[in-house]
């Protein structure tokens, strides 16, 4: 079965797939999910299923020590060692100041076959279920960090705009972040984010630059997924 770990929204961040060759090395690298954040919890799963509470928890462990530092800013490498044996090491490094922690988790291999299939059924069985939370989760991700963003350059240049510029993006960024704080419908949570992004043209055209894209996905670096637990 897949290895990975938890990230922001509940979800399974898989690095190592189903069927994968060993001996084997896979590493991502992750950031902070809030500001000024010295530790992170690295939370090892092992299964096919989109969210982490759905999948087999192999293990925890914290990595400390990280400088504080703006929510998305750590650089922080989750690597997978597999050796030929099924051994498998799992590490966190934050690369700016070279601190890791590391396990060896010994129950990747202690599931028969048929347990193995009978997981495998369930995953499939429930595959349209779990895409959806997996949207709906990388949605509300999506917007937190649009919100952060445009927040983040207000405070920055929004001195730069009319003052009724600038009032209307702080409105819509306290709004979404309300609604993200509820719970609110993923309906509205778009049509803010819409708005908000819209909004945002304002900053692009007060500091002359092309606009900042928020992530989607494909990049280097996964930003803001991981919280510290307390």
């Amino acid at each position: 079965l897949s290895l990975g770990v938890e990230t922001l929204g509940g979800l399974l961040t898989k690095l190592v797939e189903r069927n994968t060759t060993i001996p084997v090395r896979r590493s991502q690298i992750f950031s902070t999910a809030d500001d000024n954040q010295t530790a992170v919890d690295i939370h090892v799963l092992q299964g096919e299923r989109e969210l982490a509470r759905d999948n087999r928890t192999l293990g925890q462990f914290r990595l400390e020590g990280i400088p504080p530092a703006a929510r998305g800013g750590p650089q922080i490498e989750v690597a997978f060692d597999i050796d030929a044996n099924g051994i498998v090491n799992v590490s966190a490094k934050d690369l700016g100041t070279g601190k890791a922690q590391q396990i060896t988790v010994t129950g990747t291999a202690q599931m028969g076959k048929e347990e193995i299939d009978r997981l495998l059924r369930e995953a499939e069985a429930h595959a349209a279920e779990d895409r959806k939370r997996r949207e709906e989760a990388e949605t509300r991700n999506a917007a937190d960090a649009l919100a952060y963003q445009v927040g983040q350059r207000l405070r920055d240049a929004g001195d730069q705009l009319p003052v009724h510029e600038k009032a209307r993006l702080e409105q819509l960024v306290g709004e979404l972040q309300r609604v993200l704080k509820e719970g609110g419908d993923l309906v509205r949570i778009r049509t803010l984010a819409d708005d908000l992004r819209q909004a945002a043209t304002a900053l692009d055209a007060a500091r002359g630059r092309p606009q900042d894209k928020t992530p989607q996905g494909g990049n280097d670096v996964v930003d803001a997924d991981f919280r510290e637990v307390a």
